[in-house]
């Protein structure tokens, strides 16, 4: 069974970092772009990074940008979100995902495993 599992999340001050990461298992996606999304209540969900095959390319939403990281080990199936900066409007359930593609994407019906989502909320 293919399992994304998020963990890292938690309550964080303004200004404050938190470090998100995704184990894969069931097998392998060091062949497949992730991404890292997330949804906020109310909202639609959306693209936060996403990062190709070999952690060569990234693509960060113009909200994040500068704030925020993406990578990834392939060796240990895990893709990580590095968050600094944070701030009230990063609050939102972060959900990790891997796409049938090599190169990165913003395109949400291209990532066919999902994770089951890690809360993040920033206080003011």
């Amino acid at each position: 069974q293919v399992q994304l599992v998020e963990s890292g999340g938690g309550l964080v001050q303004a200004g404050g970092s938190l470090r998100l990461s995704c184990v894969a298992s069931g097998r392998t996606f060091s062949s497949n772009a992730m991404g890292w999304f997330r949804q906020a209540p109310g909202k639609g969900r959306e693209v936060v990074a996403t990062i190709s095959w070999s952690g060569g390319s990234a693509y960060y939403a113009d909200s994040v940008e500068g704030r925020f990281t993406i990578s990834r080990d392939n060796a240990k199936n895990t893709v990580y979100l590095q968050m600094n900066s944070l701030k009230p409007e990063d609050t939102a359930v972060y959900y990790c995902a891997a796409a049938s593609r090599r190169d990165y994407t913003t395109r949400l019906d291209l990532y066919n495993y999902w994770g089951q989502g890690t809360q993040v909320t920033v206080s003011s």
